[in-house]
Formats: structure tokens, sequence, C-alpha cells
């Protein structure tokens, strides 16, 4: 292992040990408090732009395999772990942490005070870094980290969003065959892809949707000639990268789909362009939500769910004014997800697909099954 010298915006400067690739990378720290599935939060395209600092100590035991991708590549810029495993033990690991990372350009840096990092994230906030296996000097790094732009200036969806539509043509995850289950489809919907995971595509296949994926540059006019000549029932609204506020092209498109009682599901950024193209603009968390352990109230039930969650923006109070609120977070009371009062839209702030993370949620992939 090589040395990997980090500066924070803040002006902390910390030194520590390199396994994955080389070079230098600047991004926006978060922490994450899963315990299982460092493949699938790396191979997220809604990390784009980020590091990901991880609290579970021990990363790297179950090495990795291509079944447990949640995209073709990683695309955080780089990973921080308190101690990394370069000896996996499990009978499906087809390859190391480390050789994943370096394929994929994205640094792994270990042997670092993980908890630290952590409470000051917590006390400060998500911030702005730059790592280098390359540069060492503070002044330097410092240099680096002033001129490069920060990530609610970059649009992180032109890069992980598919360039040409395609169908998806798997369901679940069977552990009794380990492998993933054929679909039974009924309707069709298209998935604007802004940077989607595979398991939402699962969950949404095995509540029987044929899902098409396509560009996030697709026109709305294109969406809707569909809608009105009854080729797709209604259209997805994935996860992804970075700022929403600055997807005004989005915007636009969602705001027509909206106009024309299309009917829309959003996750994660999908449900914050819901709400900013309704009129009422997400904001940012001081250092987000991201693990799969975050306990949430379902306000119809009254059921309390632990989700899956990674974001750094949310949607304002004042939305109840055009929405009712669905669900609730129990860690600090924002609002987790919503039904629209005057279009057919639903949307959650979470991730009910989990992977990494439980499935107490995955039932509302069935509900915009029955809205269709």
């Amino acid at each position: 292992m090589q040395k990997v010298s980090l500066y924070f915006e803040n002006g902390l400067f910390l030194e520590a040990k390199s396994f994955g690739a080389e070079g230098t990378s600047v991004g926006e720290i978060v922490f994450n408090t899963s315990l299982t599935g460092y493949q699938e939060i790396v191979t997220d395209p809604s990390y784009a732009g980020q590091f990901v600092t991880f609290t579970m100590p021990e990363i790297g035991n179950v090495g990795c395999n291509a079944q447990d991708m949640e995209s073709k590549g990683a695309h955080c810029k780089g990973i921080i772990v308190r101690t990394y495993q370069d000896r996996p033990s499990n009978f499906r690991c087809e390859e190391t942490l480390a050789a994943l990372l370096k394929r994929e350009n994205v640094l792994g840096i270990s042997d670092i005070d993980t908890r630290f990092l952590t409470k000051m994230l917590r006390s400060e906030g998500a911030m702005m870094m730059v790592a280098s296996t390359e540069i060492h000097e503070v002044s330097e790094l410092k240099k680096v980290l002033a001129s490069s732009p920060r990530i609610e200036e970059v649009n992180y969806i032109e890069q992980v969003s598919t360039k040409e539509p395609y169908v998806h043509t798997e369901a679940r995850y069977s552990i009794d065959t380990f492998s993933y289950e054929a679909p039974e489809t009924t309707k069709k919907i298209i998935a604007l892809d802004f940077g989607i995971k595979r398991n939402i595509l699962n969950e949404l296949t095995h509540a029987g949707m044929e899902v098409t994926v396509v560009p996030n540059s697709m026109s709305a006019e294109d969406i809707i000639a569909k809608i009105d000549s009854k080729e797709i029932d209604g259209v997805f609204l994935s996860n992804g990268p970075g700022d929403p506020l600055i997807l005004k092209e989005e915007q636009e498109k969602i705001k027509k789909l909206i106009a024309h009682k299309v009917p829309l599901f959003g996750i994660c950024l999908g449900h914050q362009l819901l709400s900013i193209s309704h009129g009422y603009d997400t904001y940012k968390l001081k250092f987000g939500h991201h693990g799969g352990n975050h306990p949430v109230k379902n306000e119809m039930t009254g059921a309390v769910e632990i989700t899956a969650q990674n974001h750094n923006y949310n949607v304002p109070d004042n939305i109840t004014e055009v929405a009712t609120v669905t669900h609730v977070n129990l860690f600090d009371n924002t609002i987790e997800g919503l039904k629209y009062n005057d279009s057919p839209s639903l949307s959650v702030q979470h991730h009910p697909e989990a992977s990494p993370g439980p499935h107490e949620s995955a039932y509302i992939f069935g509900e915009f099954a029955k809205m269709l």
C-alpha cells in the first residue's frame, strides 16, 4: 500500500494508505452507516462526485462479484475505510474490492480514523475534499481543491445516464437459485435514467411492470406521445447524483408530464425533482442520510419501517400545500414520502429497493403498479 494524502475544505490534512486506484480526485465527503453492501454502494450512481466514509470498520471481507453490481461500473470518487481486508472469504466472491476500485479508477483509502471523520461531518456538515497518491504538499492540495468545481456545480447525471434505451429483463434475486428471476409483466413503463440502480429495476419488474430504461435526454413530447398511444402506462423518475436544483431541463420536462396527468413515480432524486417541478424547491441537509438502518414512519398505516437511505437534499415542509405526506423520517422528522393531490404522482425519498439494506418498504413498487 502506498501513501495517500487528504485535504479537506475546513483545513484538515491527513495521511493514510491507498488500496484502490492511483491519482488525484476531488469530491464531497459523506458517511454511510450500512453494515453490509459496500459493493452495492460503490456501484450506486447516486454517489457520483462523492467520497464515501464507511462507519463499518471492516470492509472487503466478502469481496465482489458481477451479480451484486448496481450499475455497469463504480461512480464515487473514492471510499474511506478504517481497515481494508484484501483476503475475502465468500463462496460468491469473484474479485477483491481493491481490484474493482483499480479497474474503475476509484480511490481506496484505509488506515484512517473513520469515527473521527464521521463526528467531524456530523458537527461541521458534508464538505469538499481532495485525495491524492501523487500530491502530498498541503499547499498544492489546497490549490487543487480551490480550483475544482463544487458538487452542486456539476451535472453528474449526464455522466451516469444510459446513452441508449434498453429493456430490463430481470426481476428479484433468488437465494434458492442464486440467480435473477424472469419477470412476469402486465404493464409497460419508461424509466428516466438519472443514475438508476439495478435493484430498482428488479423491483419494478417484480411488481409486474415491463421497464424500458431511456436516457435523461428523452423529451417530454416523445414520452407524452407514448402515453397517448397507450404504448406505455406511466413513467418512473429514478435516483441519481448531485443537486436537483441545477437540473433545469429535467424540471421543465417533468412539469410537462405533470400537466398532462402522466402517472409518475419517483425515488430519491426523482422524488426531489417532482417537488421542484410542482414549485417547491429542495434544500440541503447538514450531512445527509446515508445508510441501511433509518426508521421511517408510514403515516398511512402507522407502521415503522427500517429503510435504506442515500441523499443530501430534502423536500420542504410546505409541500403539504399540494401533496399528502405518506412517510416521515423518525431521526429528524423530514419528509420521506408524498402522494400529490391533483396529479397521479407518488414518490419516496428513501430507497424501497434497498440493496443494501432492509426490504420493509418494497411494497411501494406494488402501489405504483396499482395506480397504473
